[in-house]
Order: structure tokens, then sequence, then C-alpha cells
């Protein structure tokens, strides 16, 4: 089958073809995945105009200065072109540009949307939504359940579950990767996210807090991109000098360091209060770090339902102190072959790119 892939959005900042597909590695691996069975094209917005061939997948690149075109014509006219069977849209915020998709196309071309984390439309926009619906065939959601927020604007019965990214890491010698960033403890605890309210790192530091006198050699790792919170992280810690030293603040590290980390890291925590689809869980279980995350419905999906690792109640400092007390009882050793085996037959590249065939056939 021709599969095209595309979005509305632009990335202005990047120029370099090579450099923005390193960018999005996570998710054009589902593109070299499904390749091997398909003529798979991608379409990118860049500061940038030309084409690539990688992974055998041909790129497309259109210069487009401007964050958003309401009225793209250029692309559809190219997609059109392309004459494929499915094209795949990232997100659901430009129902507009759906409708005149739908219109340039035909009823022929099956139009599925991957879902980007984004949130239903209300007021004016969620009919304009409801409208674009219409010209939709499905919807790729990390799980069902997210489902329920968007009865009002879209069709249930289109929805399917697949995760829209994966990882690109692998495992490596624990131990080697512990020696090259002189990280200690045992066990190790990371956590990756930005310091903001919504990945909540201070209920992740305060139930953490409490579990080091039951577990005085365990140390937590913090890897942030922003740091918005840090002040009142830095308090929190002042007012708990005796552990202390048992969380460490690394603080802004590169994509490609966190292979290192992850595969430094017995236990991953998240303790996000929402996620589209966890890409840095997705990262983690892919290192066979154990995942300990909340029990949001994607992460539920992602870790399968007591096929690996802990979860506990957004939020709740109580629950996730259980939860971390409960890794004392876990074999390490078992509980990371039960993690790679959940990523491989879920989560990995290979496994996105079949449930996206299954998708197709079904339609």
């Amino acid at each position: 089958m021709k599969l095209v892939f595309t979005s509305y959005t632009s990335s202005p900042e990047y120029s370099q073809p090579a450099l923005w597909l390193k960018r999005i590695e996570g998710y054009t691996g589902i593109l070299k995945s499904l390749a091997r069975n398909n003529i798979v094209t991608g379409i990118e917005r860049i500061s940038y105009e030309g084409e690539l061939e990688q992974n055998g997948v041909q790129y497309y690149f259109i210069k487009q200065k401007k964050k958003v075109v309401r009225l793209p014509w250029r692309m559809h006219r190219l997609v059109k072109k392309l004459q494929p069977d499915v094209i795949f849209v990232n997100g659901f915020i430009f129902p507009l540009q759906i409708i005149q998709l739908r219109l340039k196309l035909g009823r022929r071309v099956k139009i599925i949307i991957l879902h980007r984390a984004e949130r239903p439309f209300t007021g004016v926009k969620r009919y304009l939504q409801k409208l674009a619906d219409k010209c939709v065939d499905a919807y790729l959601f990390t799980s069902s359940a997210f489902g329920n927020e968007w009865k009002p604007n879209i069709s249930i019965g289109k929805i399917y579950e697949v995760i829209q990214a994966s990882s690109v890491f692998y495992t490596l010698d624990r131990t080697q990767a512990r020696k090259i960033l002189n990280v200690s403890g045992s066990p190790v605890f990371l956590w990756v996210g930005m310091l903001i309210p919504r990945k909540d790192p201070l209920t992740a530091i305060k139930s953490f807090l409490r579990f080091v006198p039951h577990q005085p050699a365990a140390k937590l790792y913090m890897i942030y991109q922003s740091d918005e919170l840090l002040p009142e992280i830095n308090i929190l810690l002042d007012n708990n000098k005796q552990h202390r030293d048992a969380i460490v603040l690394v603080g802004k590290v590169s994509h490609e360091q966190l292979l290192y980390w992850y595969n430094s890291a017995d236990f991953f925590i998240s303790s996000s209060h929402y996620e589209g689809s966890g890409i840095a869980v997705s990262e983690a279980m892919s290192c066979g770090c154990i995942p300990v995350t909340t029990n949001f419905i994607s992460f539920q999906k992602m870790r399968g339902p007591g096929k690996c690792g802990l979860d506990f109640k957004a939020g709740n400092e109580k629950e996730l102190l259980a939860a971390l007390l409960k890794t004392q009882e876990l074999s390490i050793e078992k509980e990371q072959a039960r993690t790679l085996q959940q990523f491989n037959e879920e989560l990995s590249f290979e496994a996105i790119a079949k449930k996206i065939e299954e998708v197709m056939a079904a339609l």
C-alpha cells in the first residue's frame, strides 16, 4: 500500500533535513518499519525545500515560515500527486485543513489521525471538529480510554489503540553505563521531565525522601529540561538535609546521553498527571528500566495491566511511597526481563507498525 505521513505544523527553526529527522526519530522509526511492506512517504515542514530518502522512506520537505497554514493547497496537491491509499495526519487540532484534505482526495483515500496528547475543542471549534470527524476513517490513540473525553467531538467507533512513537534506545551493560556516568546507589531510580506542575516532581521527591530510611542505599537521579519548580525543590531538599544526598539533581542532558542514564537505572519514576503517550517511559522500558508510574490510562496501556512495573495515583505521596516500598520485594532481574518483553511486544517500532497494518486492513 502507498502510505503518506504528514502534519500541519511547521518547525522553521530547523533548516537541515537530516537533523530534523534525527529530532523526530522516535516517530520516523515507525515509518521505517512500515516501509518493509509498503511504499511510505513523509511530508515535513521546516526551513528547507527538497527531498531525501532515508531508511526506505521518501521524505519531501516544504519550506514554511509560518507555524500553521490554514489553506495548505500546495501540500494537498503534493499528497494527491503521490496517490496514497492511506494518509496519516499528526494531531486533530486542524479540522479545517482535514476537511480541505478530504475534498481534495475524495472518498477513496483513507484518512487516519494520530492523537498527539491534544484535548478536544470546546465552544464553536467543537462543531468544526465534529464536521471534520465525518472526513476521518480512524483515530490512533495510545488507549481507547482517551476517547471518553472526545465523545462529543468524534465517532468513538473509529478509535484504535496504537501508540504513535517509540524508542531508539537499547540495553547496555548496567555496570559499564554507571561507570561512564559515575552513578551509584542500590537500587538506582531515575526521573526525567520538565520541572512543571503537570510532571509533579515534588510528589516524587517527597515520597522518595520518606522511602530512603527504608532503603538507605537507594538514590534518585533527576534529569530536567526546564527548572520552573527548582526553587521549591531546593527548599524541600534543604529542609531534609539528613537524606539530601539521596537525591541528585542532574539537570539538562542531551538526548543521546539518556541512553546511558536509562541503562544505569533500575527503576524509572513518572509522576506525571497527564501524557498523550509518555515517550520517556517507553525509552526507559526499552533499556529494561522498570516503570513506576502514575495510573494514568496511557501508562497503564504501556505497562500492560500487571505485566511489568508498579503504579500509583497521581499526586498521592502515600501511594507512591507504597509503590517504592514494593520495589524491595521485586526481583530486579526478572522484572527487567518482563519490562523488555512488554516493550518488544507492544511498544517497539515493529509492534507499532504491525498494529497500524492491522488497522488499515480493518478499514
